[in-house]
């Protein structure tokens, strides 16, 4: 079963959490599992991002989750937001394209 974390973000410093993800994406190349990541703003409230991340398993999610890389990257994106980032992890019932 597929694997979704939405990442919810309050910032004003968002240019620094998309170079500090490009970061994470070249310090972790080769050793994450696939996953597809999408970020957007929120129309309606300023400053407030999502990210969603997708694997094909909760288990690849936890893999990714034990790399030091990820680690870093979450305490370092949490230091540059306005509030503490809400998580929300979701088994993917169902998909359409």
């Amino acid at each position: 079963m597929k694997f979704a974390q939405v990442i919810e973000l309050k910032t004003g410093r968002l240019d620094e959490i998309m170079e500090l993800d490009q970061e994470w994406t070249e310090r972790t190349e080769g050793a994450r599992p696939y996953s597809v990541e999408f970020w957007g703003t929120d129309r309606d409230r300023p400053d407030t991002y999502v990210g969603i991340v997708v694997w094909d398993s909760y288990e690849d999610a936890q893999k990714n989750n034990d790399l030091p890389a990820t680690h870093d990257f979450a305490t370092r994106m949490a230091e540059l937001c306005d509030e503490p980032p809400v998580f929300r992890n979701l088994d993917v019932l169902r998909e359409r394209r």
